[in-house]
């Protein structure tokens, strides 16, 4: 019944989206003051699962829900490799370089090396997080709060850690990520440091607490999109906070009171992200203080961000792709890509900014 609720809260939150929410306000005209020009398109399928887009060594790997699962040259677009593992996917893609991990719909973890199936795995529970891969190991995070270690080449089982699980959880990815040599992992409304040898914690911090009169109301996740400076990492707290957390200690810098459902960025100076009802906030990265706030968005359903260089970018569910000043949020241009809407925070490879559509369509944009 779990991962029945998991799905129910996607249907809630998808209906706050829906067509009876406030109609958003016409956007302004577009002023180009930044240079951006297309420079390659490319296809891998409808996504209608939590596509994370792995950059390594110019590589992007990408995923469509129908089980298509690709390597692209970021420069160029041209496949490195593609397979087709005909099977729908509920989570990916991680890769190091050399492996590529994905989740289907039957809750297998698949691992791929240059196109090839090398193992499969079976897991307990649905898992909507990419895996993430990193020292010849595969880690996974499963809805039922499971983490689980594998060997990156042969797939042996190496340890797996649960929790114990809550009424409700979240149906979208949560975050998995390595800090040096700890693994942090989001569990409800805390964060863990565990040691990626065996499991064990090194640490754990309560991010919040939950409150409210009903599960659903007291329904929390640290969810996936950080910025990460160094030990230090900020990250959102599904409909509560956005905080930052020194990684080598659990200590938490600062958390400041936010009503949002998608993943930060940022850079060494500020964290941005966006509110559920699409206004955008930008904190002080030292201290949690604002810097600016923006609501001309409000209303449209907007991707998380990505901050790069005097620049930050986003898309929404029109298909616009967005860039502002990361200054003052001021608008620098605004491009088009098709009516889906955009899927997945942007991502950047090198010089080259990659945008994925609900339509499975990629593209390629270089800033100026």
């Amino acid at each position: 019944m779990r991962y029945l609720f998991a799905l129910v809260v996607s249907v809630v939150l998808a209906a706050c989206a829906g067509p009876d929410r406030p109609k958003p306000a016409a956007l302004a005209p577009n002023v180009p003051l930044m240079n951006v020009r297309a420079v390659w398109s490319g296809s891998v399928g409808t996504v209608d699962f939590p596509l994370d887009v792995r950059v390594v060594d110019g590589r992007a790997y990408v995923a469509g829900g129908n089980g298509t699962v690709a390597a692209l040259d970021a420069q160029t677009g041209a496949d490195v490799w593609r397979a087709h593992l005909d099977t729908p996917l509920s989570a990916g893609v991680g890769s190091d370089g050399r492996y590529a991990a994905v989740v289907s719909r039957a809750n297998e973890l698949i691992v791929l090396e240059e196109g090839k199936v090398l193992w499969r795995q079976k897991l307990k529970a649905l898992t909507l997080t990419a895996p993430l891969v990193a020292g010849a190991r595969v880690f996974t995070l499963s809805s039922d709060r499971t983490v689980s270690a594998f060997d990156a080449a042969g797939g042996q089982k190496l340890w797996q850690q649960t929790r114990t699980g809550d009424p409700l959880v979240l149906g979208q990815a949560g975050l998995l990520t390595a800090v040096g040599d700890t693994l942090v992992v989001g569990f409800a409304g805390r964060v863990a440091g565990l040691n990626p040898a065996n499991g064990n914690a090194r640490w754990e911090t309560a991010v919040v607490s939950p409150r409210g009169t009903n599960e659903v109301e007291r329904l929390v996740d640290v969810v996936a999109g950080f910025s990460r400076e160094g030990n230090q990492v900020c990250l959102r707290a599904f409909q509560y906070a956005v905080s930052c957390v020194d990684a080598a200690s659990g200590r938490i810098l600062w958390s400041k009171t936010a009503n949002g459902g998608n993943g930060v960025s940022g850079d060494a100076a500020m964290v941005v992200g966006s509110e559920g009802d699409g206004r955008l906030y930008a904190w002080k990265r030292k201290d949690g203080d604002r810097l600016w706030d923006v609501e001309r968005y409000r209303f449209r359903v907007l991707s998380a961000p990505l901050v790069i260089g005097r620049s930050l970018v986003f898309g929404d569910d029109s298909g616009n792709l967005h860039f502002l000043s990361k200054d003052d949020g001021s608008a620098l241009n605004r491009l088009m890509t098709d009516d889906s809407g955009i899927a997945v925070a942007p991502v950047l490879a090198g010089k080259t900014l990659l945008a994925v559509s609900r339509r499975g369509s990629i593209y390629a944009f270089r800033p100026e």
